[in-house]
């Protein structure tokens, strides 16, 4: 069965999806997420993570558990979180590996465009890139040479993924990269 998000695409904004990605790292890394922690993180007052708290449980995306006061991320907001690290991983690779652009920037624009990219383009998006990696790298297993435009490498291996379901589930922490990758 195909996850389905009651967000309407694209309508999140930029400082959301930070929050979001925050309660997510908070979440996975000390086991809790209060607001206090969020500001800390995100170098805010309290009272406007509070605000952009409350905007985030309107949307069904955060909850507080009740005897303790901790967020955590609704099912729509673990899969929001899930469906943006997906694209801001394909974005960063396409951006840093197939077009050519240094890690800082790549980084920076996958980061500003995340958020933006409906679940079609994703989806279609990790198809693209996908097949032309893993084309690639069949052509040069078997010994063939690829045209010179063609010559580049990439650390994302899109080839183990049967899906872009599989991808979207894949995605573990706020970092869209690997700690083997990272160099």
């Amino acid at each position: 069965m195909e996850k389905t998000s009651n967000v309407p695409e694209n309508d999140l904004s930029h400082s959301m999806v930070h929050y979001l990605l925050t309660i997510h790292k908070l979440k996975e890394g000390r086991g809790f997420a209060r607001v206090t922690d969020i500001a800390k993180e995100l170098g805010l007052t309290k009272g406007s993570v509070s605000t952009a708290i409350n905007n985030l449980k309107k949307r069904d995306l955060v909850v507080e558990e009740e005897d303790c006061k901790f967020l955590i991320l609704t099912e729509n907001g673990h899969d929001e979180v899930h469906r943006i690290l997906s694209s801001r991983t394909l974005l960063f690779y396409f951006l840093k590996d197939f077009v050519g652009v240094s890690e800082e920037i790549a980084e920076r624009d996958s980061c500003l465009m995340e958020h933006l990219m409906s679940k079609e383009t994703n989806e279609k998006f990790f198809k693209f890139m996908k097949d032309l990696a893993c084309t690639c790298s069949d052509i040069k297993k078997r010994g063939g040479t690829l045209p010179a435009h063609f010559q580049f490498e990439t650390a994302l291996d899109l080839c183990d993924f049967d899906s872009p379901a599989q991808f979207v589930d894949s995605q573990m922490g706020d970092r869209h990269l690997s700690t083997e990758s990272e160099s």
